[in-house]
């Protein structure tokens, strides 16, 4: 076993707090240490402009070719900006959650095997937060007129630019929004984008979520002509995280959530201006009042689903405190055209509960796997579900309309496939819709969907609609027109032998059956191998007929 890497200086301020015994999951600072010592982190300890360099920088293992597994935390210690800012001892962490799975792993505490079914009994035993007096998110707090000096408020943090060439500033990409419905009483954590306009102001857009989570709250507040206020923490431990970017049911708590995902109560604190519970771990955490009476110009700001999002006028914050503990690590996701980090720190755990919805709530069996289509189309347009032979017509379109209607921003495209067709190979599923599919059968429209994820269209307000396509065998097929797996893998043997280039095998790699291939074909295809193809010209030229058109399928007694 290969001994751990040593890990670089720059990290030492991260080692000199002990994990804390009361708390049953590591913070970031111990979450960073791990992904060195797994070899899972790049530390940039020179200049970086953040403005310009940060993002494009770490944007090339996402476009450069670089397989998943090969994909890397970064970590900027001296972030940096045109006017060569500096900004003391708060470094950024970029694809520091969900590079790959294995960075997330690392940051769930589980074996990938495992997360799925943490996800599904999490959402259904929340464990309520630990609420505390005293937390390291507010070592440093600046509060009032004193965000007002220069380098105290929102311009002290190094907020990278997402797309450089487009965005028109700074953003927060991984800003957890925590707000409380007024009625209730009951927080929400959802994670928005989040403009740097002023060392006090600060732009978003919650109504992504329309009438519920924080834009529900904004409505309430707003009709009792009352500011809502809010706390968004930038940086926390990866479980809080994790649960934040998820779409979980109105009634749950997102920190009740992450509790039960890391099988301990979160740690919560009270902010410092605001009536709100934030994690006591955090790295930063900016409070503030969103005003509900005006709404100002915000974006242009690249977006997950690939295309910038023109300006629009949008909610903002006025900053009424900034606290964050000692050597803060402020996250940044990298988003935009998938793959990115954003796609895989939802789909580890979308999939796995989009496929605990149509075998368990749904009690469709003959459900196998779900898979979240993700280069380029961000997860929520593309849905792949894999069924077992022979799945009832009637159990197929139930499924189908399940996958459609669980989410309303997810579901475009929801495409059924047989088990031997890989559901995330986007070439395999056009090869079943290619081939398995007569779309004046096999394919629904369903109006009326929500725009939801995306650009809006110029048509019906940007409506759209979920298709729903059978694109499983109906029926008994003939083989798939590969070499049988024996004769491809002795070929491998030899070319491995040869040492020709190492081999990736791509299903389907080799021929299967799919339950018409009678045995004097089977027969005729032994004899052919054997090289003993003339003896078959021979008895074909026996079956000779003048009765019959070009193309007619010859008719056996076994078929």
């Amino acid at each position: 076993m290969d001994a751990p890497p040593d890990l670089p200086a720059a990290l030492d301020c991260y080692r000199e707090e002990p994990q804390n015994a009361a708390r049953g999951y590591p913070d970031l600072h111990e979450h960073v240490l791990a992904l060195a010592r797994a070899g899972l982190l790049v530390v940039i300890d020179e200049p970086i402009n953040k403005d310009t360099e940060m993002h494009p920088l770490v944007r090339w293992q996402y476009r450069g070719g670089i397989a998943e597994s090969g994909r890397k935390a970064f970590l900027f210690t001296k972030a940096t900006d045109g006017h060569d800012a500096r900004y003391g001892d708060i470094a950024v962490l970029v694809a520091g959650l969900a590079a790959n799975r294995d960075v997330y792993r690392i940051g769930f505490g589980r074996p990938l095997d495992e997360i799925g079914a943490a996800w599904v009994k999490a959402l259904a035993a929340p464990i309520k937060p630990r609420v505390i007096d005293e937390a390291p998110c507010q070592d440093i707090c600046i509060l009032g007129d004193a965000l007002d000096k220069p380098g105290n408020g929102l311009d002290g943090l190094p907020v990278p630019i997402s797309t450089p060439g487009f965005d028109n500033a700074p953003y927060l990409s991984a800003g957890h929004y925590i707000t409380k419905d007024p009625d209730s009483g009951r927080q929400n954590v959802g994670n928005y984008r989040g403009q740097l306009k002023a060392p006090r102001r600060l732009g978003m857009n919650p109504s992504v979520e329309l009438n519920a989570g924080i834009y529900r709250h904004w409505r309430k507040c707003k009709e009792r002509r009352a500011p809502l206020p809010c706390a968004v923490v930038v940086g926390c431990p990866p479980v809080v995280s994790y649960a934040a970017v998820q779409k979980m049911p109105e009634h749950l708590d997102e920190l009740a959530v992450a509790g039960a995902l890391a099988g301990a109560p979160i740690n919560v604190v009270r902010a410092k201006t605001v009536d709100l519970l934030v994690p006591a771990e955090a790295e930063i955490v900016i409070e503030g009042l969103i005003d509900t009476e005006y709404l100002e110009p915000e974006a242009p700001f690249g977006e997950s689903h690939g295309y910038v999002n023109l300006q629009e006028y949008n909610a903002f914050m006025n900053v009424t405190a900034i606290t964050r503990r000692r050597h803060a690590i402020l996250t940044s996701f990298i988003s935009q055209v998938t793959p990115s980090e954003s796609s895989v720190i939802r789909r580890v755990a979308m999939e796995p509960v989009l496929l605990h919805h149509l075998q368990t709530v749904l009690g469709i069996k003959s459900v196998k796997r779900v898979a979240m289509h993700e280069p380029l189309t961000s997860l929520y347009a593309v849905l792949g579900i894999q069924f077992a032979r022979g799945a009832p017509a009637t159990e197929i379109w139930r499924a189908l309309d399940g996958a459609a209607t669980l989410h309303r921003f997810a579901g475009k495209w929801v495409i059924a496939v047989d088990e031997d067709i890989d559901p995330e190979n986007a070439d395999a599923l056009l090869w079943a819709m290619s081939y398995r599919c007569q779309p004046q059968h096999d394919l629904l429209v369903v109006p009326h969907k929500h725009p939801g994820h995306g650009p809006r269209g110029p048509r019906d307000d940007g409506e759209t609609a979920s298709v729903l396509i059978d694109a499983t065998l109906k029926g008994t097929y003939a083989p798939v027109a590969l070499p049988r797996r024996e004769y491809m893998e002795r070929a491998r043997a030899i070319w491995e032998r040869l040492g020709l280039p190492a081999l990736k095998p791509e299903n389907p790699w080799h021929g299967y059956e799919l339950g018409h291939w009678p045995a004097e074909l089977e027969r005729q295809a032994r004899m052919a191998a054997a090289s003993d193809y003339f003896a078959l010209g021979r008895d074909m030229s026996n079956q000779r007929r003048s009765d019959v058109a070009m193309n007619a399928p010859v008719v056996r007694e076994d078929e």
